[in-house]
């Protein structure tokens, strides 16, 4: 798999990619919204199963890049999740704190959910985001998406309250 951009560039990520990601994942400040930074072994099962997702579905977090520097600034892609009792395609994006503020977010987000209308031929495309996390939801927003419910997810022993969003395939052509 590989979508480009106007400035980025989405392909699976790799072992090699393992230092850019602990970057992200191993950063306070950016896993705010995850109840703070993984570890070690976090990092190495997150990446684990963006492989195992790519081998049985297809498609997962993929490694954003920019166009002109080969080097990943973040994850976005697609992955198989539960909100508000259906199985649905989400949609989500990690990026590096160096590179926020500056749309890549938005750009990769909207280039993901293109793909999920025209090569997965979904109905939807979801996004699950902590209520406290504003620049995800402002995200969301500009990809078109609607608040469609709240739940709450119990993680690394905390309630944390979400917010589901949705785009229908009608509303995005």
């Amino acid at each position: 798999m590989h979508l480009e951009t106007a400035r980025l560039r989405l392909r699976e990520m790799t072992v090699a990619d393992l230092p850019d990601l602990r970057a992200i994942l191993q950063d306070e400040q950016t896993m705010t919204a995850y109840e703070g930074a993984f570890d070690e072994t976090m990092t190495q099962a997150w990446l684990e199963r963006m492989l195992g997702r790519y081998r049985d579905d297809g498609f997962g977090m993929w490694a954003v890049e920019l166009r002109e520097k080969p080097t990943m600034i973040g994850q976005c892609g697609l992955t198989r999740q539960h909100i508000l009792s259906q199985d649905v395609i989400e949609v989500g994006y990690l990026f590096n704190r160096a590179y926020w503020h500056q749309g890549y977010a938005t750009e990769a987000a909207t280039a993901c959910v293109d793909y999920a209308f025209e090569h997965l031929r979904v109905d939807q495309v979801w996004a699950q985001i902590r209520d406290t996390n504003v620049a995800s939801v402002n995200v969301a927003r500009r990809l078109g998406m609607t608040e469609r419910g709240r739940f709450e997810k119990h993680y690394r022993g905390v309630d944390m309250p979400h917010i589901a969003f949705a785009l229908d395939r009608a509303d995005a052509e």
